[in-house]
């Protein structure tokens, strides 16, 4: 499975690459990083044609998680279209209820529960 990890913080990636080291060596999950939500539909357009799951934050300078989502849920259609799970430090209920208005399939509260994200990841697979 292909998984786009989108967050502006520059430890996102080693951590992720930490925790999942496993299940990259074996090849079953292969993440690509984005540090914007323009730089995610960049990541988006060359990887059209493989199912993707997009784990992003919502709190970003420039486009914001929900505002990336919105692009995604209209521009990005195509079967199987990507699956998209918010991340937020912050677990309110704004946050939360824009987010799955606009077609959000799960919301993750920071700090990530690696474990928990594990199996929700191994069940898509």
């Amino acid at each position: 499975m292909n998984i786009l990890v989108v967050d502006d913080e520059t430890d996102v990636q080693p951590l992720f690459e930490q925790r999942f080291r496993r299940e990259i060596r074996s090849g079953e999950f292969r993440f690509t990083f984005a540090n914007s939500g323009e730089q995610a539909l960049e990541c988006l357009k060359s990887l059209s044609s493989e199912a993707v799951l997009i784990l992003s934050d919502i709190n970003m300078p420039g486009m914001s998680g929900l505002e990336l989502l919105r692009h995604i849920k209209e521009d990005f259609r195509q079967p199987p279209p990507p699956m998209v799970m918010m991340i937020t430090a912050y677990g309110d209920a704004e946050n939360y209820n824009q987010a799955m208005q606009l077609g959000a399939d799960d919301f993750l509260t920071k700090p990530l529960d690696f474990v928990q994200l594990k199996e929700k990841l191994k069940t898509l697979d």
